[in-house]
């Protein structure tokens, strides 16, 4: 006997909402609109209600607009992440000849990039763009090469290792959501950071801002004159995360957007 498709919107959503999903419902519409069948549906709310991310279970996250591939194990991109593209892409536009481009522009680069979520908003944002994104995790790179695709490089490395020396001075933006969650409060992170996404993604030592130091360090050096930088950060760090960048000899400011809950800091080079 086939179940009505309500009733076993109801019965999955009963099944997360039990297990302490908060947005059972908007989940269990999802689940349902991504199994190919029953086994398919019951194989995944297994999975969710263990603790799996919706994401990683689907297979993809919302970004921007865009359905970004979310492959096992990998960071999920979240929404504030936004606001580092909303602010990378303002950067991209104000260095934008008058006119519009007529060649390819950049370079451009999403640094600890994850699924690349950020770069792959940017392809689709501003079309011919000579994009780069770089991250430490081979499930990442292999994540991010599926969808940037043919539309830039992904290289695996530490921040910078890797790149060509040819982008040394050139780079028009860097965007950045590196790890910034100090070492000791991973153990309070939600199951679903803490058990399913790489300690690669999270881990920003002892203060968090580990790899924030070494980002303001090495970043002078790849910047083309009047480049900018995005980085993530939070707000109880974001002052930190600017001196940092202050210190190197950057102009650095902090924007926050109270809406996607982010908070970014915006650096230039001289």
């Amino acid at each position: 006997m086939t179940i009505p498709e309500a009733e076993r919107e109801q019965l999955v959503t009963r099944r997360l909402r039990a297990a302490g999903c908060v947005f059972a419902e908007d989940e269990a519409r999802v689940l349902l609109a991504e199994a190919a069948d029953d086994d398919a549906l019951e194989s995944m709310v297994a999975e969710r209600v263990a603790g799996r991310p919706l994401e990683q279970v689907v297979g993809w996250a919302a970004f921007a607009g865009l359905r970004i591939v979310v492959e096992p194990g990998v960071f999920v991109p979240r929404r504030r992440t936004e606001l580092v593209l909303r602010q990378a892409s303002a950067a991209l536009a104000a260095a934008e000849p008058i006119g519009g481009p007529t060649t390819r522009r950049g370079p451009v680069l999403e640094l600890c990039c994850g699924a690349a979520a950020v770069a792959t908003a940017l392809a689709v944002e501003h079309p011919g763009l000579d994009l780069w994104a770089t991250d430490l995790d081979p499930a990442a790179v292999h994540c991010a090469r599926r969808n940037l695709a043919d539309q830039g490089a992904v290289v695996e490395g530490d921040l910078f290792d890797g790149l060509p020396a040819s982008l040394r001075g050139r780079l028009r933006v860097v965007a950045a959501n590196a790890p910034y969650v100090p070492t000791d409060a991973i153990a309070s992170l939600p199951p679903e950071a803490r058990l399913h996404e790489s300690s690669l993604a999270l881990d920003g030592g002892a203060d968090g801002l580990d790899l924030h130091r070494r980002i303001a360090a090495e970043t002078g050096a790849w910047l083309a004159p009047g480049g900018t930088l995005v980085v993530e950060t939070s707000v109880g760090q974001a002052d930190d995360t600017r001196e940092a960048l202050v210190t190197e000899g950057l102009r650095a400011r902090v924007v926050r957007d109270d809406e996607v809950d982010g908070t970014v800091i915006v650096a230039v080079a001289p």
